[in-house]
C-alpha cells in the first residue's frame, strides 16, 4: 500500500475520533424499526457554487437502502420511524469541502467539516492526497434521538467504473452499518 495512501486512510480514522466530543448524544442498544426515510435534501436552497452531484447522492443512498432492506428495514417516502442523515467530507493536504445536502439542520455540522479539515491538512506527509469521508447518522423521527453515528474514510478514486464505484460505496455503507442491530 503506497504511504500516502495509508496516510489518508490513517488521517481520516482520526477525524472522527472525537465524534463523541461533539454536542450530541449517541443512544445504545438495537434499533427499532420497520421503515426509514432520508433528510430531505431539497428543503435549504443552495448557492451557485455548491456540488450537486445526484449521481453521488444516489450511490450513497442506493447503498444505505440495501443494506438496510437487508436488516428488514424498508425505505419510505417520509415519516419513517427511523431519518437517515448523512453527510461528506472531501479533501487534500491542502482543504476540505462539506457536502451537507441530506444532513439536516440542528446539529454541528461546522465542528464536523473543522475536525476533517485538521485532519487532512495537518499531515507532515509532502506528498498529494485525496480522500473522502462518508458519516451517516440514524436519527429517531418522533424523538429526534441520534441512535447511531458512524464514518469511513477512503481514498479518492478517480477514473473508476460506476459499477466499481457502487460497490465501494457499498463497502463503505456496509462497513458503517456493520454493528447496528435493528428489531421491529
Amino acid at each position: 500500500m503506497k504511504p500516502s495512501i495509508l496516510l489518508a486512510i490513517t488521517l481520516g480514522a482520526l477525524t472522527f475520533t472525537g465524534c463523541s466530543s461533539t454536542p450530541a448524544k449517541v443512544d445504545t442498544g438495537a434499533i427499532h424499526a420497520r421503515t426509514f426515510s432520508f433528510v430531505s435534501g431539497s428543503a435549504k436552497p443552495y448557492p451557485s457554487y455548491v456540488d450537486k452531484r445526484q449521481a453521488v447522492h444516489s450511490l450513497i443512498q442506493d447503498a444505505i437502502t440495501q443494506n438496510l432492506a437487508a436488516k428488514g428495514v424498508q425505505k419510505t417516502a417520509a415519516g419513517g420511524d427511523i431519518t437517515v442523515a448523512y453527510l461528506v467530507i472531501v479533501g487534500n493536504n491542502a482543504s476540505t469541502e462539506m457536502v451537507d445536502t441530506y444532513f439536516g439542520y440542528g446539529r454541528d455540522t461546522s465542528g464536523l467539516h473543522e475536525k476533517g479539515q485538521s485532519a487532512y491538512s495537518d499531515s507532515k506527509n509532502p506528498n498529494y492526497f485525496e480522500a473522502g469521508t462518508l458519516l451517516i447518522d440514524l436519527i429517531d423521527s418522533q424523538s429526534f434521538k441520534l441512535l447511531k453515528r458512524g464514518y469511513v474514510t477512503r481514498p479518492t478514486l478517480r477514473n473508476v467504473p460506476e459499477d466499481a464505484r457502487a460497490a465501494k460505496v457499498q463497502e463503505a455503507v456496509d462497513e458503517i452499518f456493520r454493528d447496528v442491530r435493528i428489531e421491529p
